[in-house]
């Protein structure tokens, strides 16, 4: 097993027994380009501190068993805080011998109680694992799937002068991110995150039980390869536990980690602005959200020019004041300021309220003033601000409720209205609830839809319905009011954003189990297929090969294929 020899799969399969010290010896585990007495001296000098249990009896459990949303809390037994790939699969193994049921928190994002509910009983805590580094027998940029993605850009960046296309938010784990397909401020220049994917390892549990860690790459001939195109967008928590992606983008040449991965720009033009609520008529809200949506469908091409500019329009509640919007361009792109200045004429276009500075905070996006007028920064900084000016994700009381839609074409008026209507309702003053249209295209578009479980290539942007608020007396009112916004929009199908001419369906990685429920999703069109459309009998065939016991599961995981 040792010999993997270049140019055709490379693979690895352990038992749960074999432990750390198989790993580390096929140079899977930890700076596998190290050699010598110089890597056994890192290695003395920086052991893993896991796997360690905390139980209710410890004083930090109660940290460990809530989600950054404060609506879902577990009470298992325990957590298992691991720092290293290797200690993964005993764990796993453990939890499969004594029927526990095991769910994994990378960052803590998940958007549904997938990971933190009653049933829980073992949590896999991979947050310590967080390594990122070159592995010279992938050929390809290893991240443990604990990392966040700031973290992740910092080492790429000031490492090797590279990236990866991923989120914006810097405490997102890249374990579901990548999973569920990964996308950020780079979609439309470089694609989605999963477009650069090499190689995943896995940890799955056999029929009866047997654990393995299985290495798949997307080599035609790699007999796992099923499974690394399952992890292009199949979501978490479905096939076994990742412990780390292996990144490299299709058609890199060389060993030489500066050129295995995207260069991003080096410096980008940043801009902020809003409209004041109080100046806009709904006939000017309606021109507003139809002109994002033009722009992005005239501009939804692989190869086209603008591509190298990004931009997410904010509808916040008019309690709010503002609705804002944030746009990024490359800016070494051909007449980037020509671009951009193109772009804002295009928004204002029909609407007598001039745009000014954006003075509020709107959902996860801080007030921004300072870029009322474009500014240039270098590449790192903007990506550093742009993630990191959110207050929300430290508020230990944050409560919240989402939903998505990807859309193909331009909002029928009948959409942009239910919009207007619930955002200008008078019985609700959240000024952090607001409906964010956000970038897609460009390179996506370049990607057949089965070549990846992610199927929405023929998307130009994709909508987030993000509802934040503090109190719990207030969950019915704010989750009704989603649900109310949501179904009105999309009510012409059943309330749910179903794949056809407009619509393309939902964002796994914005998970929302109201999908699965007759009663809120009225179309006839399952949950799966607003996931995955045409691919998800595809990402059933995996399940029933990696995971035949199903023993990975939540709300809405990957169901095994019916006989």
């Amino acid at each position: 097993m040792d010999q993997i020899p270049t140019g055709i799969r490379r693979r690895l399969l352990l038992t749960g027994a074999a432990g750390a010290g198989g790993a580390a010896a096929l140079g899977l585990h930890g700076t596998a380009h190290a050699s010598g007495s110089g890597a056994r001296a890192l290695a003395d000098a920086a052991p893993p501190a896991g796997p360690v249990a905390v139980t209710p009896a410890n004083q930090q459990y109660p940290d460990l068993v809530r989600a950054l949303n404060a609506r879902y809390v577990a009470k298992p037994e325990s957590v298992r805080v691991v720092d290293a790939p290797a200690q993964v699969a005993p764990i796993v193994a453990e939890a499969a011998r004594a029927g526990k049921r095991l769910t994994i928190r990378s960052g803590g994002h998940c958007l549904e109680d997938f990971v933190y509910n009653p049933q829980t009983q073992l949590i896999l805590d991979l947050s310590k694992m967080n390594g990122v580094y070159y592995h010279s027998r992938l050929n390809a940029i290893a991240v443990e799937a604990g990392a966040q993605l700031l973290d992740v850009y910092e080492k790429l960046y000031a490492t090797w002068g590279i990236t990866i296309p991923g989120g914006i938010c810097y405490s997102v784990g890249i374990g579901g991110h990548v999973s569920g397909g990964g996308w950020g401020m780079l979609v439309r220049r470089d694609g989605l995150v999963v477009d650069h994917l090499y190689a995943v390892e896995v940890v799955t549990v056999a029929a009866d039980g047997t654990v393995t860690t299985v290495v798949a790459t997307r080599e035609a001939n790699d007999p796992h390869r099923e499974l690394w195109w399952a992890h292009t967008g199949g979501g978490g928590g479905n096939f076994g536990v990742v412990t780390r992606y292996f990144f490299r983008s299709p058609g890199a040449t060389g060993t030489d980690p500066r050129n295995l991965l995207p260069k991003p720009p080096g410096e980008v033009l940043f801009s902020a602005v809003s409209w004041s609520w109080s100046d806009l008529t709904k006939e000017e809200f309606v021109r507003l959200v139809r002109n994002y949506a033009s722009w992005h469908v005239a501009n939804i091409g692989g190869d086209s020019p603008t591509r190298f500019l990004t931009s997410f329009l904010l509808l916040n509640h008019r309690s709010n004041g503002q609705i804002g919007m944030v746009t990024q361009v490359d800016a070494a792109a051909p007449d980037a300021r020509g671009m951009l200045d193109a772009y804002l004429a295009h928004m204002s276009a029909g609407i007598n309220t001039e745009p000014g500075a954006l003075t509020e905070q709107m959902g996860d996006i801080s007030a921004m003033p300072q870029f009322a007028a474009p500014r240039r920064l270098p590449w790192l900084q903007a990506t550093r601000f742009a993630g990191t000016t959110n207050p929300l994700l430290n508020d230990p009381t944050l409560r919240a409720e989402y939903k998505s839609a990807y859309m193909r074409a331009d909002f029928p008026p009948r959409q942009a209205e239910a919009l207007y209507k619930h955002l200008t309702r008078t019985d609700i003053d959240n000024p952090k609830i607001n409906i964010q249209l956000t970038p897609y295209g460009g390179r996506t578009n370049k990607v057949r839809e089965a070549d990846t479980a992610l199927p929405h290539r023929g998307a130009a942007f994709k909508m987030l319905w993000s509802v934040l608020w503090n109190e719990p007396a207030e969950d019915a009112k704010y989750i009704a009011w989603t649900r109310e916004s949501y179904e009105e929009t999309y009510a012409d199908t059943g309330g749910v954003p179903v794949p056809n001419a407009v619509t393309d369906g939902c964002y796994i990685n914005y998970p929302d189990a109201d999908l699965g429920d007759p009663l809120r999703n009225r179309s006839g069109v399952s949950w799966a297929t607003l996931y995955y459309k045409g691919n998800y009998r595809r990402l059933q065939q995996v399940k029933a090969r990696y995971d035949p016991g199903n023993f990975f599961r939540h709300r809405q995981s990957v169901e095994l294929p019916t006989p």
